[in-house]
């Protein structure tokens, strides 16, 4: 049974009641949620190419590298996002990712992933009002909230942030900085809760970080799933040896509370 049939048995409706072992737990989310939360959005990348009805590339250069749609694809049941030392007007290297066109807001957000080898790759899992203008310098958005962003310098720590950006000046609240395992070796999950009251960041269904949300004004995000090439985390260069690389991301999830459908815009 694939990812996207037994999504199609969950749509019907039914909550978190299922018996433990059937196919439907494949769908739950991994971190120790509270109950009624219903899986309303998701991307379990089936397919042989980008669903563009959920999804736009991101289109920009940003620090070392270029951002191309060609660079996004979909094969063995993942987004993969192609990292290469290739050279785009001044820049040398190209690399890929895509944003949600629905946008969300209360909810829990998951996503399974591996980040890439070899220092120079800034791999992304975060919350963002994109405003189409195909740029990561939004002046539309009111929170960003990263629930993964790694720096492939150091395959065995990510951090995770709060940004406030509107109103100004930008604000940053509850850096913290996850030390995990070879986050290249193999596929992890990363989940955050968003409540009007907190976020908590989860890393393989464990709580590693838990935020006072009352601190800044929220508003809707879409979601992205972004690597780029970055002098970020102590980076000096890229590691041309490890080229071409890839990100891979094996689905990403949206789950929204039972009731209250006015705290999702649509």
């Amino acid at each position: 049974m694939t990812k996207q049939s037994i999504f199609q048995t969950l749509a019907l409706g039914l909550l978190f009641a299922w018996p433990a072992g059937s196919p439907a737990d494949e769908l739950k989310p991994t971190s120790p949620i509270g109950p009624g939360y219903r899986l309303t959005w998701h991307d379990e990348f089936d397919g042989d190419r980008l669903d563009t009805e959920k999804w736009t590339y991101r289109i920009d250069s940003r620090f070392w590298s270029v951002q191309l749609a060609q660079n996004v694809s979909v094969a063995d049941g993942c987004l993969r996002l192609a990292l290469k030392k290739e050279r785009q007007g001044e820049f040398e290297y190209t690399a890929g990712g895509v944003i949600s066109r629905e946008t969300f807001q209360y909810g829990y957000y998951e996503a399974r992933f591996r980040c890439p080898p070899g220092a120079g790759w800034h791999t992304s899992f975060w919350m963002m009002r994109h405003d189409w203008r195909k740029t990561a310098d939004e002046t539309v958005a009111v929170q960003e909230i990263d629930v993964c962003e790694q720096d492939s310098v150091n395959r065995t720590c990510y951090s995770v942030n709060l940004h406030r950006w509107k109103p100004g000046p930008h604000v940053s609240h509850g850096y913290r900085r996850i030390t995990t395992p070879d986050l290249a070796a193999e596929f992890h999950v990363w989940g955050c809760e968003f409540t009007p009251q907190r976020i908590d960041y989860y890393f393989d269904g464990r709580l590693v970080q838990s935020l006072d949300a009352t601190v800044i004004p929220h508003g809707p995000q879409n979601i992205w799933l972004t690597s780029v090439a970055a002098p970020l985390g102590g980076t000096k260069s890229v590691d041309d040896t490890k080229l071409p690389a890839v990100a891979k991301f094996d689905y990403v999830r949206y789950f929204a509370k039972a009731v209250s459908p006015e705290t999702n815009e649509r």
